[in-house]
C-alpha cells in the first residue's frame, strides 16, 4: 500500500475523482470498500428483506378484496364501527395506548450525540525520530549494549514511522523527569486538545456539566479533572471523573460512563479527555519486557464532547458500548503489569500472552457485540456452522467468521502495535483498506494509549470517507484485561475542507498518506565527523 495508490471512499455513485500527490503524480480516488461475492450479496439481501418477501402474499390477496369495495362502502363499515362500538371502551383503549406511549418516552434511554472531537498535535520541538530515540537511550547511561540493540530491533520492527513525538523531559540532555514536567505534559495535551474541541463546536466552558478524564499512568493530586476544572473556571456542580490504571481501553470506559451520565443529567453537555503521559512512566531499566513499551509508547490525547440535547450539529450517534473484563483470570490480569524489576525501577510489564489473551478477550467481546449489529443473514450462518459442529459433531465444517465488514464500514482498532494489527485483521478478515486508518496512525503517531481510536477516526474524516449513515467500530484493548467497543452512526458526511479550523491533525499532511510501512525499517547509524588536519 503506497501513496501511489491511495484509496478513499467516494459517494455510493460509480464516480471517480483525480487526485494529485506530494510527488506531483496524479491518481485516481477509487472506492474500495467492503464488496461481498454476487451470491453472498444476494443471499443477504433475500434475508434482509424476508419479512417484506413473506408478507408480499398476503398483501397482494388484501389489495385484491379492496379494489372490490368503493370509497363509499369502507366510509359506511367505518360509521357502523364506530356507532355500534361502546363509548367507554374507546375512551379505554385511548388512555391504555396515552398510558403505555408515556411509560415507553419516559423509560427509553435517551440518545447520546458526539458534537465533534480534537486531537492534539504536538510542536516540531517534540518531533522524535527513531534515530533520535536510539541516541537519547545510549545517552541515558543505564541501558546495557545487548538491551541498546534490543531496542533497537523492537523498534525498526515497530511500525512507527519518523514523525511521532516525546515530552521535553525525555528528549532533554539529560533527561529531567519530574512531577513539574509531567504536570507540563499534561496540560498542554489537554488544554490544547480541549480548546480546539470548544473552538470548534462554540460550546461555552461554563455549559459542561460532566468531565470525565482517562490517564492510566500519571494520577497526580489534585486530580487531571480538577486541573481540567480549575483550569476553564468550569461551575461548581460539575460532575467530575478521572480513571486512572485502566490501560489503553480507558477511553472507551470514560465514553460509556459519560453515556451513562447523559442518562441522568438533562440537556448538558460531557467532556471526555483520553491522554497518556510518558514523562514519568519512561522505564530506565533493563528488563525486557519492560523495555516494549519505551520503543511503542508516544505523547498525544483526544477531546470528546458528548450531548443529549438533540442531534442538529451532531457529527455522530453513539449506537452501542460493549464492555468485556477478564480480570477473573490470573494469566489476563498480569499480562500488562506495573511493578518494580530487580534493581527497583518501576516499569510496565508486557507478557508473552498478551497476544493470546487479547484474541480471548475480542472472541468474547464480539460475541456479545455480534447480535446487536449484525445482519441477520449473518447471524443465520454462524448458528448454522455452530449448530452443525456442536449438535451434530461435524468436526471438519470450519467454525464461520461472521463478517463484520456487512456491519461497519469503518474499522478504529487500538492502535497498540504492529503484531496487535496484525492478529486483528487476520482474526476478523479485514481488508488492507479496512485497516488504513490504524496503521497509518500507528506510524504517524506511534501508540498514543486510548487516544489513539480518535487520531483513526480524524484519519477517515480527513480522507473524505465518512458519508452519512456510515457505521465505525472503535475496539480497544487494555490492562486488567479488556477488551471495550463503541459502534457511532455517523449523522452527515464530513467534509475535509470544513476539518481545517482545527482538532484534527492529519489535514495539513493527509495528502501524504497512506504510505507503505515495512516490515523492518532500519535506524540509520550517525558517521563521526571526519577529522581534518591543522594548517602546517
Amino acid at each position: 500500500m503506497s501513496a501511489a495508490t491511495k484509496q478513499a471512499d467516494p459517494p455510493a455513485t460509480a464516480s471517480s475523482t483525480p487526485t494529485t500527490t506530494a510527488a506531483g503524480e496524479t491518481t485516481v480516488i477509487r472506492n474500495a470498500r467492503h464488496r461481498p461475492s454476487k451470491l453472498k450479496l444476494c443471499y443477504h439481501l433475500a434475508i434482509s428483506n424476508s419479512l417484506y418477501i413473506l408478507l408480499a402474499p398476503f398483501a397482494a390477496v388484501l389489495a385484491h378484496r379492496l379494489s372490490h369495495h368503493t370509497l363509499s362502502d369502507l366510509a359506511a363499515a367505518a360509521h357502523s364501527f364506530t356507532t355500534t362500538s361502546s363509548p367507554s371502551f374507546t375512551i379505554a383503549v385511548l388512555a391504555l395506548a396515552a398510558v403505555l406511549a408515556t411509560v415507553y418516552l419516559a423509560r427509553r434511554p435517551r440518545a447520546v450525540y458526539l458534537l465533534d472531537f480534537a486531537c492534539y498535535k504536538p510542536g516540531p520541538e517534540h518531533v522524535v525520530t527513531r534515530e533520535t530515540f536510539m541516541s537519547q537511550s545510549a545517552k541515558a547511561g543505564v541501558f546495557t549494549d545487548e538491551n541498546l540493540a534490543f531496542q533497537q530491533k523492537i523498534l525498526e520492527r515497530s511500525g512507527l514511522g519518523q514523525g511521532t513525538y516525546f515530552p521535553k523531559a525525555v528528549l532533554n540532555s539529560p533527561p529531567n523527569p519530574c512531577m513539574a514536567e509531567a504536570r507540563a505534559e499534561a496540560e498542554a495535551v489537554m488544554f490544547g486538545a480541549i480548546d480546539q474541541v470548544l473552538v470548534k463546536t462554540g460550546v461555552k466552558a461554563r455549559d459542561i456539566g460532566i468531565v470525565v478524564v482517562n490517564c492510566s499512568l500519571f494520577n497526580p493530586t489534585p486530580s487531571l479533572s480538577a486541573m481540567i476544572v480549575n483550569h476553564y473556571k468550569l461551575r461548581g456542580n460539575v460532575a467530575s471523573y478521572n480513571l486512572g490504571g485502566m490501560g489503553c481501553s480507558a477511553g472507551l470506559i470514560s465514553i460509556d460512563l459519560a453515556k451513562q451520565l447523559l442518562q441522568v443529567h438533562r440537556n448538558t453537555y460531557a467532556l471526555v479527555v483520553s491522554m497518556e503521559n510518558i514523562t514519568l512512566n519512561w522505564y530506565w531499566g533493563n528488563n525486557r519486557s519492560m523495555l516494549m513499551s519505551n520503543c511503542l509508547f508516544r505523547m498525544g490525547g483526544a477531546a470528546v464532547l458528548l450531548t443529549n440535547r438533540g442531534r442538529r450539529r451532531a457529527k455522530y450517534q453513539l449506537v452501542h458500548t460493549v464492555r468485556t473484563h477478564h480480570g477473573a483470570d490470573d494469566r489476563a490480569y498480569r499480562c500488562v503489569f506495573q511493578e518494580e524489576d530487580a534493581t527497583g525501577r518501576v516499569g510496565v510489564a508486557l507478557s508473552k500472552d498478551l497476544m493470546a489473551v487479547a484474541g480471548e478477550a475480542l472472541r468474547t467481546n464480539i460475541t456479545t457485540l455480534g447480535p446487536l449489529v449484525l445482519p441477520m443473514s449473518e447471524q443465520i450462518l454462524f448458528l448454522a456452522s455452530l449448530v452443525g459442529r456442536k449438535v451434530f459433531g461435524l468436526r471438519s465444517l470450519r467454525p464461520y467468521i461472521p463478517d463484520f465488514k456487512m456491519a461497519f464500514e469503518h474499522f478504529c482498532i487500538h492502535a497498540g502495535g504492529r503484531a496487535v494489527l496484525d492478529t486483528i485483521e487476520e482474526n476478523l478478515a479485514l481488508s488492507p483498506w479496512h485497516m488504513e486508518p490504524s496503521r497509518m496512525t500507528l506510524y504517524r503517531w506511534g501508540n498514543t494509549s486510548s487516544s489513539s481510536l480518535w487520531y483513526e477516526l480524524a484519519y477517515t474524516e480527513a480522507q473524505g470517507r465518512v458519508r452519512r449513515g456510515h457505521r465505525a467500530w472503535q475496539i480497544a484493548f487494555g490492562s486488567g484485561f479488556k477488551c471495550n467497543s463503541a459502534v457511532w452512526r455517523a449523522l452527515r458526511t464530513i467534509d475535509p475542507a470544513k476539518e481545517r479550523d482545527g482538532g484534527n491533525p492529519w489535514v495539513d499532511e493527509i495528502h501524504r498518506f497512506p504510505v507503505e510501512v515495512p516490515r523492518v525499517e532500519r535506524v540509520v547509524e550517525s558517521s563521526p565527523a571526519p577529522e581534518t588536519k591543522a594548517a602546517s
